[in-house]
C-alpha cells in the first residue's frame, strides 16, 4: 500500500482577514510559498507585498465592497476564505465598557459571518475552502473573558451549522487554535499576559495546518483542528 503524502497543490486564491499580523500574516507567507494568490482584508496595511483592501469588520457595508473588489482583483474567484481577524476586551463583565464588549462580538462573530457571506457569491462549488478560526476559549471558558468566549463559542456554532448547510458544495473547517506567540497578547496589563515561562505555538506552524485544511482534495474535508502547545492551559 501507498503511503499518503502532503499535499503540493496550490491553494489558489485566498482570502484571509487579519492578514497584516499574526497568524494571517503566517497564511498569508504559507499561501504565498505555494504559489497561491493571498488576498487581505485588514484594517492595516500587511507587510507583504499582496494584494489588499483597508477595511473594519465591524462595518458590514464595507465589509462586502472589500470581499467584491478583492474578488475582482482575483479575477472574479475566490478558492479560499481564512477568517483570522480578532480582538478582546479583557476583564470581568462588570468592568468592561458595553461598547468595547459589544465591538468583540461584533469583530470576531459577526464580522466573520459578514466575511463569508459577502464572499459566497464568488466561492466555487464542489473545490473552494473556509477556515474559520475560534480558539481553545471557544469550547472552555473562563474567568475575564465573557466577550471572547461568548464571540468564540459562536463562532464554533456558527461554523458548525454552516458546514452543514453547505455539505457537498464548499468545505468548511473550523480552527480552535491554542496562545501564540503574535501581537494579540500586546497592550494588555500583566495580568492577561501569559507569563515568561508559557509555551506558546509558532502561527507559522498554525498556518501549515491551514494550509493543509485548504488544499484537500474535492469530496475530502477537514471538519476541525485544535492546534495547541502540548501544555496549553485552556485546553481541553
Amino acid at each position: 500500500m501507498t503511503a499518503p503524502t502532503a499535499t503540493t497543490r496550490s491553494p489558489g486564491a485566498v482570502l484571509i482577514t487579519g492578514g497584516a499580523s499574526g497568524l494571517g500574516a503566517a497564511v498569508v507567507d504559507a499561501v504565498a510559498a505555494q504559489g497561491g494568490t493571498p488576498l487581505v482584508l485588514d484594517r492595516a496595511r500587511p507587510a507583504a507585498d499582496v494584494s489588499h483592501v483597508c477595511a473594519d469588520l465591524a462595518d458590514t457595508d464595507a465589509v462586502d465592497a472589500a470581499v467584491a473588489s478583492l474578488a475582482e482583483q482575483a479575477g472574479g474567484q475566490i478558492d479560499g476564505v481564512f477568517t483570522a481577524a480578532g480582538i478582546d476586551s479583557c476583564g470581568t463583565l462588570r468592568d468592561v465598557p458595553a461598547k468595547e464588549w459589544e465591538q468583540v462580538v461584533v469583530v470576531n462573530l459577526l464580522g466573520t459571518a459578514a466575511v463569508i457571506r459577502s464572499a459566497l457569491p464568488f466561492l466555487k462549488t464542489g473545490s473552494s475552502r473556509i477556515v474559520t478560526v475560534a480558539s481553545t476559549l471557544g469550547i472552555k471558558a473562563v474567568s475575564d473573558a465573557t466577550a471572547y468566549c461568548a464571540s468564540k463559542f459562536g463562532v464554533v456554532g456558527f461554523t458548525r451549522a454552516l458546514a452543514a448547510e453547505l455539505a457537498g458544495d464548499i468545505g468548511v473547517t473550523l480552527l480552535i487554535p491554542g496562545g501564540m506567540h503574535t501581537p494579540f497578547f500586546d497592550g494588555r496589563t500583566e495580568q492577561y499576559k501569559p507569563p515568561a515561562d508559557a509555551k506558546l505555538n509558532q502561527p507559522a506552524d498554525v498556518a501549515a495546518t491551514v494550509l493543509f485544511a485548504l488544499t484537500q482534495p474535492p469530496g475530502c474535508e477537514i471538519r476541525e483542528l485544535v492546534v495547541c502547545a502540548s501544555t496549553e492551559s485552556s485546553w481541553p
